[in-house]
């Protein structure tokens, strides 16, 4: 297998967190965004949508997406489990997962990629430009707001997303929660329950690749 990583960027950071947790050693090659390697004729090759991670296995299959390259190295390596142990369990890490990508992730994206000069005309990953729109920047900010409160509901109640382990969900917040830095957000310091938790969670060596 291969793992086209690039250290800077949070959806990397996710598959290399996942990988870590289990264990495992995978080739890896960098690709950077800030050269925008990520869009050049060989990389595009390898994955036509010119995004990363992406992990390339040895029966051939390409996977792009963080949920199939987790899934993927789930069921190759099942222990330890970071996507529940019964159908119960799975189906709340697969809905935290989804609720931090939908409520995290895209507005954290949304508000850097149409605020930052360095995604000028870069507004959307992937081959194609696009102009950025300011108005979603600030959409994005309120929704980067909203989700710590989202977040601190919900670990006020439960020691992790998805119940009382660690899993996919936690590593996808912890990211975006972090990343949220580069758009100058921070855990708010009343937010007390989603500090204990991301300050766990630093504790944990994959938090430190």
């Amino acid at each position: 297998m291969i793992f086209y990583d690039c250290s800077t960027a949070p959806n990397p950071r996710r598959a290399r967190m996942f990988i870590a947790e289990k264990g495992l050693e995978i080739e890896s090659r960098e690709i950077s965004i800030a050269e925008r390697q990520q869009l050049s004729a060989d990389f595009l090759v390898i994955n036509p949508h010119g995004t990363i991670p992406v992990l390339t296995t040895d029966d051939g299959a390409t996977l792009t997406e963080n949920l199939a390259i987790a899934r993927y190295l789930e069921l190759l390596h099942p222990d330890p489990p970071l996507m529940g142990s019964s159908a119960r369990e799975e189906a709340e890490v697969l809905m935290w997962n989804a609720i931090v990508e939908a409520q995290g992730g895209h507005p954290i994206a949304e508000a850097l990629r149409n605020s930052h000069p360095a995604f000028e005309n870069r507004a959307i990953p992937g081959p194609d430009n696009h102009a950025q729109v300011p108005e979603l920047a600030e959409r994005g900010f309120r929704r980067v707001a909203r989700f710590f409160d989202l977040l601190d509901a919900r670990l006020s109640d439960s020691p992790y997303l998805a119940g009382d382990f660690f899993s996919l969900a936690d590593i996808s917040a912890f990211v975006f929660v972090d990343f949220a830095r580069v758009i100058k957000m921070r855990i708010p310091a009343e937010h007390s329950a989603t500090q204990r938790w991301f300050d766990t969670i630093s504790q944990r060596p994959s938090a430190a690749l």
